[in-house]
Parts: structure tokens; sequence; C-alpha cells
């Protein structure tokens, strides 16, 4: 209600300006504002009068409104901002050294009107309303409605918020409005403010670049703090939403304004003070930015690395706290305007007479009154002359690092190139060719152009320049004051991923030289996921161990993967290893030891044959059919052989020939056996009387049964081998971090039906056997079989669950161990009495001896 209140004298204006043109409609009283209009600070006549209008002071003089009679007029109250008198000088400066060019204008003056916009909103639409409609009489003595001298273009303001409200009003005329500090990102809507420019990037490109920074240096777990302003409201958005993009987490994000509460700022700092975050990015205006500093300057909490946007990262003013010290920012890139710091010192008392701005800024600045002023009796001294302003050291004089300032010296070449485009040829301007101000907005879209100081100059379609910043870093000098140091650049025309380029180390809070850590949690080492807290963050999480058989090689993994079948993690679980291929290898200590029992079973057999080759002719030897005899060693030597197959790497053909040898070799052995229970039972048998069996089972015979028995095998294994034969293959289900490399067997009916018939042989030798063990023991042999086919059968038996359940290569040692059990349990059982009695015994081998009691008993 206030601020439409104070704007009424300027909407009752009855000279509506439209472009070109003045209409006064009818009104007995006159022209006259109803008020009198804002007075510039700073003013010069021209051919085209270009306005300004820049935050000199901060605060406006505030009053309580009764509404019983006129409010008194915005007057500006406060301390003066020595850094906007700079710009508001930069504007003049620029403009003189314009209609000193005589490639630029020439014939053609430019004039200006700066004027203070107190860092008000009120005070800025009052003055926009000025430049879009003509008003004369701040500075003329006339009561006639002006003719159009709405200003062809205004530089300004200096904040985002006033610069909103004058691009609306401005906007509605056409006029264009060139801004030098205003970064909302709003404001490059072209719908909303069609008739808005500026020289310095939006907040956009600012935002996304500090987001990048942020995750270039490993920060997760930040803080953030604003204006509450368009500026800071707009500029937070952008880049909460660009960290959130880049994995960033905000432990907390708070408002102020400096106008707000006490109470707000202290809340705001004390939650700042108790937070766990150790980086903070501060979106916020300068002026903000020292209230807060000085907030927590009362109680300081733990050092911050702090992140600033422009406004404030290069704000001379704030480096007097060296809580600060170690800051980082993006600034505008510094400049060097030739002949400027000339012109801000060439100021005289005389010439900071004519302007109300230069003469606070005298007096302030030396403490005394000029002449023309107040009285002076009482207050400050009179100024008497011997002031030097080339002794100042503030804001105004430094011209070390001209940033901003570079933007309003821009702004003004810009605004002095599109009047050039509508009035001027090659050779000539002609200052009464008319134009409207939509056509200066057009030609500052077609825009490029040079400064002098080497400032490339150019707008895209949302009235924006290319994002070109400096990384300011704040450093401590060897005198312990702080400074800006510029460590990098920033350019947004860059590829994606070269954007950014450092020239120089950054020293970061507490003058370290190692980027601080300021994560909610620490980064999951290769091995580990991430498990994120419950109502927390995504960036606070627990570090779980993956999962058996699991890996992850990346620090932060959301997930594990799992190794392929044939790999397994290592111990870290970041890697994964080819699994160990387990096989019964020559090396292993078990083999070693099965093939020395092999080899000696073989050797045994060997001897056993020479021994009963040399006493052939003894009656032990023929009494026990010779020729079984040694057809029998002979397989048992390939059984104790066969056993050698199994061990070693398993290849197509050793699977083959393994299964297929051990099933051959032991039928032929029990076929030998069988024969010989047989050639025992029946020889008893023949000497019953009037029985003539023997001649069924002699030599031919026996050689006939052994061939028979035997090809059955052999048969039984050729069709195995044809249908499905066994087969190497990698076992990698029964152990999940070994590979077993063992035989395939192929069709199971054929494993089956080999050793099948080798049980129903082996049984059937065990019954006959059994059936003759009580026969004259000086003749008989059957009750060794018996033993041997005991043997035999009770290692088979006991075979098949062992071989079921042994793990990996001990599968194969078993089948191994079975084969050189039975063997050895044949050789020994059958073969030893023999043996013992041919080399021990030598008395007994007769065939007397071997012929002498024969009990009378019946089977």
């Amino acid at each position: 209600m206030q601020l439409i209140f104070r704007l009424m004298p300027f909407l009752s204006i009855l000279c509506v300006t439209l472009p070109n043109t003045a209409v006064c409609k009818p009104n007995p009283i006159s022209c006259r504002l109803w008020t009198d209009p804002q007075a510039p600070g700073i003013f010069m006549d021209g051919d085209f009068v270009i306005g300004g209008i820049f935050s000199i002071h901060y605060y406006t003089r505030s009053e309580m409104n009764t509404y019983t009679w006129q409010p008194s007029q915005l007057q500006c109250s406060g301390s003066m901002d020595f850094r906007e008198l700079r710009f508001a000088r930069a504007m003049q400066f620029s403009i003189h050294e314009i209609n000193n060019r005589s490639d630029l204008l020439p014939g053609i003056t430019l004039g200006y009107q700066i004027h203070d916009s107190c860092s008000s909103v009120p005070m800025s639409i009052k003055v926009a309303f000025q430049f879009a409609n003509g008003v004369e009489s701040a500075f003329n003595d006339t009561d006639i409605c002006s003719k159009s001298a709405a200003a062809p273009a205004i530089i300004g303001e200096s904040a985002s918020t006033p610069s909103i409200s004058m691009a609306r009003t401005l906007g509605l005329f056409g006029i264009p409005q060139v801004s030098h500090y205003a970064t909302c990102s709003c404001l490059s809507d072209k719908l909303q403010y069609p008739a808005f420019f500026r020289t310095i990037p939006s907040d956009q490109h600012q935002a996304a670049a500090l987001a990048k920074m942020v995750k270039h240096f490993g920060w997760t777990w930040i803080g953030a703090v604003r204006s509450d302003s368009d500026y800071g409201n707009y500029g937070m958005a952008s880049f909460l939403k660009a960290a959130q993009a880049e994995g960033i987490c905000v432990e907390y994000s708070e408002a102020y304004y400096r106008t707000q509460p006490r109470s707000k700022l202290e809340r705001v700092a004390n939650v700042i003070r108790r937070s766990t975050a150790r980086v903070i990015v501060a979106f916020i205006a300068s002026g903000d930015m020292r209230f807060l500093l000085e907030e927590l300057a009362r109680q300081p909490p733990p050092p911050l690395q702090w992140i600033g946007s422009e406004t404030w990262i290069i704000e001379p003013e704030l480096l007097r706290y060296n809580m600060c010290a170690g800051a980082i920012g993006f600034g505008i890139p510094k400049s060097v305007i030739p002949g400027f710091r000339e012109f801000l010192l060439d100021l005289t008392p005389t010439e900071a007479l004519k302007s109300p701005m230069l003469t606070e800024f005298w007096e302030s600045s030396f403490s005394c009154k000029l002449k023309g002023q107040t009285d002076v009796t009482e207050g400050p001294r009179l100024c008497d002359g011997s002031e030097d302003i080339r002794a100042l050291n503030n804001a105004y004089t430094d011209t070390s690092q001209l940033r901003v300032t570079n933007m309003v010296y821009k702004a003004a070449y810009a605004i002095a190139y599109a009047i050039h485009g509508l009035i001027c040829n090659d050779t000539q301007c002609d200052k009464n060719i008319k134009f409207t101000p939509w056509q200066i907005r057009n030609q500052l879209r077609r825009l490029t152009f040079t400064t002098r100081n080497g400032f490339q100059v150019s707008f895209d379609s949302n009235g924006d320049p290319p994002a070109l910043y400096e990384l300011i870093n704040w450093q401590v000098d060897k005198d312990g004051s702080l400074n800006f140091i510029t460590v990098g650049q920033y350019d947004s025309s860059k590829p994606t991923g070269q954007e950014f380029r450092m020239t120089r180390n950054i020293i970061w809070v507490g003058a370290q030289t190692e980027v601080p850590k300021s994560v909610c949690s620490e980064r999951c080492p290769p091995g580990t996921r991430k498990a994120v807290q419950k109502g927390r963050p995504v960036c606070c999480y627990d570090c779980i161990q993956c999962a058996e058989g699991e890996i992850s090689n990346n620090t932060d993994s959301l997930d594990c993967l799992r190794c392929s079948p044939e790999f397994w993690p290592n111990i870290k679980q970041d890697s994964c290893l080819p699994k160990p291929v387990e096989f019964l290898s020559w090396d292993d200590t078990l083999s070693i030891i099965l093939t020395v029992f092999s080899i000696a079973g073989a050797f045994m057999a060997v001897c056993v044959a020479a021994v009963f080759y040399k006493h052939r002719a003894s009656p032990i030897v023929k009494a026990n059919n010779s020729e079984l005899s040694f057809l029998l060693l002979f397989s048992l030597t390939l059984c104790f052989l066969c056993s050698l197959t199994f061990i070693g790497q398993p290849s197509e053909w050793s699977c083959m020939l393994r299964h297929t040898a051990f099933g051959i070799t032991f039928v032929l052995c029990i076929s030998c056996v069988l024969g010989k229970t047989l050639v025992v039972l029946m020889a008893f048998r023949a000497t019953l009387p009037g029985s003539d069996v023997m001649k069924w089972f002699g030599p031919p015979q026996q050689r006939l049964s052994v061939l028979a028995f035997t090809l059955i095998q052999v048969l039984i294994c050729v069709l195995w081998l044809t249908i499905s034969p066994p087969f190497p293959f990698k076992n990698i289900k029964q152990y999940k971090e070994r590979i077993i490399l063992e035989c395939g067997l192929g069709s199971t009916i054929g494993f089956w039906a080999v050793l099948g018939y080798i049980g129903v042989l082996a049984l059937l030798c065990f019954i006959l056997a059994f059936l003759a063990r009580k026969l004259p023991d000086n003749f008989n042999e059957a009750k060794f079989i018996t033993f041997s086919m005991l043997i035999f059968c009770a290692v088979w038996i006991t075979f098949i669950p062992a071989y079921v359940s042994s793990p990996g290569k001990f599968t194969v040692a078993v089948e191994i161990f079975a084969i050189l059990a039975s063997s050895f349990g044949l050789i020994i059982c059958i073969f030893a009495p023999k043996c013992f009695i041919i080399i021990f015994r030598p008395d007994q081998n007769t065939k007397k001896h071997l012929m002498g009691k024969v009990p009378a008993k019946a089977l």
C-alpha cells in the first residue's frame, strides 16, 4: 500500500509518452508532476541523454505514513558506497571518452543522467518512470508538457531486485536497459523482460560453474546460505538444481535479508555454527554478506571453506574478515581501463560542488564541508583546499582490479554503438534521424565489437553475454592482509570438461594446501557398496561389504557386480580373478603316493610272474593252472597301471581311456579269477567216480570263457564311447571359489553298466569260491579266492558312497584307491601263499604234499 501511495504522483502524470511522441491530455491545471521528480546526482546535457542508476546508498529514509497528508519525497540515507560511486563515474568517463572519439558517433554529443536508487525498489521505479516519460523539470524550471525526452537507453541497476522492477516498467516502453551487475537468471526471460540486456553473465552460468567446482573438489556435503531476494533466491535455486544433478547434498539452505529482524540473522548464524558441513556456498549480496560475517564474528564457528558468488567474492570491503581466508568463488575478469584512474583522481572541490553525489563523497572522505554548503559554524570544519584525493585509500580510488567497473564501461559503449548503427553511415552521423527505443533494442541484439581495452561485447538471444569468470581465491599476503588472487578461469564457451583452467595453486581455509574435506560419510572403498541411511540425504550412507561372489571395483559404488562363473573375487573383493583349476596333478603329494603304490603293485605282479615262470615246472604252479595264473598276473599288472590314467589334467582321450581301460582290465582280471574258481570246483568234481566233467573245463574252454567275458565288457565300452563318451569339463557348481576339472561320464548308463558288469562277475566269483571253500586244504585255493573276492566286493561297495561324497580332486583319488585296494587284495590273497611256499617252504612244493590228505567231505 505504501509503495502504491508513493507511486501515485508518477502514475498520475498526464503526459503519456509513446515512442518518439508526446500526447498531452487536456487538463485545466497544467502538465506539472504532482510532486517534484528525483533530481539526478550527476548529469550532463547532450544530443542523446543516456540514463544511469546505481546503488550509491543502501537505504531510503523511512517514516510512518498516516495517509492523511501527502508523504514526503523518497530520500537516500546511510553511508555512501564508494565502489558504486566508482561505477557511476565509470559511466561518466565512458561517455566522455566516446564523445572525444572521431570514429564513434562523430559530431554527436552524448549526455547522461545518473541517479541513486538507494538500493530501493520504490526509488528505482520512480527513476524508471522519469526516464520513460521524459521528465525535464528535475533540472529545468518549466511547467510545459515536455516533448519526447525519454532516454534512449538506461545503464543499471546494480542489484537484481530493483533491476527486475525497472525492467518491467521500461519494457512497457521498449526502452533498453543494460545492467552491469544484475545477474538474476530470471532476467533472461525475454517474455517478461523484452528490453533487458546485461554485460555481466547470468547466474545460471555461475550456478552451474559453482556446482561443477564443488563436485571437482570432492565436496558432497555442503551448507548453503543466500540473500532473501531475487538475486539470492533465483541464484540458489539454479545452484541447488545443478548440485543435485552432480550428486551433491545440502545439509541446510538458509535465507535472510539485511532489513529482516535480527533474530532471523542470529538463527542463520546458529545453523552455520552447528552444522557438520565444512563447506558453505554463499549466494549473497555484498551488503547481506557483511551483516552475516559481523554476526558470525561474535561467536566464530569452526573453520569453514567459503564458496562465494561474484557479488561478494570480489568486494574489497569484506577483506577485513579473516574468517573468510581461503574463500574461493567466481568473479568478473579484472581489467585495465586506460585513463580511468586519472579521471577519478582529477576531481577538484569545484567539480565536486556541481554534483550532490560528488559533494557528499568529498565531504565524507575528508570530514569537512565544501564552500557554498550549509552553515559550518558547528560540526565539521570547512574544506580549505589542502585535501588531496590521491592520498585517499578507499573503494573509489582502488583501480587495481577493475571488474564490475569494466561491465559499466562495456554497457556505455554497447549503447553508443547501437545509436551509431541507427544514425550514422561510414563518414557522418545525423542527429535529426528519428528512431524508437525498440530499434535500439534490436540493434543491441546484433552487436559484436571489441572495446579499447580488448574485451569483446556481444549478446545472445536472451540479452546475456558469454559467461567468462575468474576463479578468485582469498589469500593472505606476507604482511598478513587478505587479497584477491586469480587462480584459474572458467569459460562456458569451451567444450564440456574443458571449461576450467587452473593457473596457480589454491590456498584453502587454515592456510592449507590440501583440499579440505566436507562429506557426510567417508567414501566407500572398492569391495563395498553404499547403503543410504534411512531418512537422511543420499550423501549419508553406510559402506556394506559386497556379498560372496560379488565385487565393486570403483569407489562409492552403488551396487556390487557378480563375477562371471569362471571367476571369483579376491580377498578385497575389488576385482575378479580366474578361479583356480583343481585336478589331481602329477606334482600333487597325493598323486605321488598313489603313483608309487600303483607302480609298486605292477612291480609286485611282475615279480610274482617271474617267480611263477622260474618255478613253472613245480607242482604248485602246475596244480594252480599256470596259464590262467600268468593271464591273471598280466591283468593285475594292467589294473595297477590303469590307475595312472586317472592322474593328470583330464583331456578328451584320457577321459575315454581311463574308464574303458579300468573296465576292461578288471573284467579280464575277474574273468581269470572266475576261471580259476571253476577249475578248482570242477577238478574236485572230476575225482568222483564216473565223472567226466573236466572235459568241459580244459584249457581251450578256459581261454574261451575268459575271452567271452572280456568281449562283453569290450562291447559295453564300445557302445558307451559311441553313444556318449566321457569328456573333460569344468565343474563350477560344486565349489564357489574354484573350478574342478574332471571327466564327465557322458552316458551315466554306460558308466554304471561297466561297473555293474564287473560287480556281477565279482559276485558270481565270490559265490562259487565260497561254495568251494571247504575242499581239501592242500589242493584247494578257493578259500584264498573267497577272501580276495570278499575284499574286492567290500572295496567297491564302499567306493560308491565315498565316490559320491568326495570333494574335488579327491573323487578321482577315491577311484584310484579302490582300483589299487582291490588289485592288492587279489594279488595278495591269491598269490602270496603260493609264493611263500615256493620261496620259503620248498619242501611243501611237491606233488606228494599236494596230493596228501584228502578229506572225504562232500561239497
